[in-house]
């Protein structure tokens, strides 16, 4: 049985995830914050090895994440991290036992996706709401994330050899190094075209840059600074809710299917794994037909 440190010990279980499970870097951040609060826990209670650890101190576990004042699904992917890491642990002989097996996963509760409405999309992406270089470029972001249901680290790597205007499709590296095509509107193609001539151009300062969109230092854009754009036009666009990047391909997704849009094509062009989560949207757009029909019902 092999002795190593906590830490090294997690540190084997994220290079695993990395270049074994070929997990996006996001998600192995994710991974890591989630089990550092494990071995912060495992040092209050002064345990230097994964090999001492029982069923009650799992319990208690869960009890602190409690304390801590996580809610129910917080709690949960805590605990997919941990079964995770608990198999990988047996499988590499770091522990006799899988004592994670006795933990019970909270009951989750089924909390629908925040979605813009139509009308809602088209006033951000109202062309009033743009103007000067950078307002081509955000338009064309804001279009783009809309049209194809990208995440934002799917947008922000994109080059333009990912692009073909003509045929108005792209080509998308997801999680898990999965690659998809997706096609986009004519408003996003109007869009990447108006930035492409009026304002990349402008932007480079290395002419050997590929990465599609830029800050105006010539750099790729952060997932920080999507998200504060987003919230910079949602606010000129008169539209006091939070949103956030990822909201817009909820949106996508939900009015896809309230359009007659097969569930199935919807899947793949997400990239969902598993069908299921892409089912969810489903029960958004039967809400909304809910609240529209008890708004405008006429018999009160």
């Amino acid at each position: 049985m092999k002795k190593e440190k906590l830490e090294e010990i997690l540190q084997y279980f994220l290079d695993y995830l990395s270049v074994e499970r070929g997990l996006a870097e996001n998600s192995i951040i994710s991974y890591r914050y989630d089990l550092v609060k494990y071995l912060d826990f495992l040092k209050q209670k002064k345990i230097n090895s994964f090999q001492k650890i029982d069923k009650e101190l799992l319990g208690n576990y869960l009890l602190y994440l409690k304390k801590r004042g996580l809610g129910v699904n917080s709690i949960s992917r805590n605990l997919v991290a941990l079964k995770m890491f608990y198999r990988f642990m047996l499988a590499e002989d770091f522990i006799q036992e899988d004592v994670s097996k006795i933990i019970e996963f909270p009951r989750l509760s089924k909390k629908l996706p925040y979605v813009l409405s139509q009308r809602e999309v088209n006033k951000l992406l109202d062309y009033s709401n743009f103007s000067g270089e950078l307002g081509l470029r955000d338009l064309a972001i804001l279009e783009l994330l809309y049209a194809t249901g990208m995440r934002v680290s799917e947008l922000i790597n994109l080059t333009i050899e990912d692009i073909n205007l003509e045929n108005q499709m792209l080509k998308c590296m997801g999680k898990g190094g999965k690659e998809r095509i997706i096609p986009f509107g004519s408003k996003a193609g109007q869009a990447l075209t108006g930035y492409l001539k009026g304002s990349r151009e402008r932007l480079i300062k290395d002419t050997q840059e590929k990465v599609l969109f830029l800050n105006s230092r010539g750099n790729k854009l952060t997932r920080q600074g999507i998200f504060y754009l987003l919230k910079r036009y949602l606010q000129k666009a008169g539209i006091n809710k939070k949103a956030t990047p990822h909201t817009l391909r909820h949106s996508l997704a939900t009015h896809l299917l309230e359009n007659g849009a097969d569930l199935r094509s919807v899947q793949e062009m997400l990239g969902h794994a598993d069908i299921s989560t892409t089912q969810i949207y489903t029960h958004v757009s039967r809400k909304w037909v809910q609240e529209e029909y008890y708004r405008a019902f006429p018999r009160k």
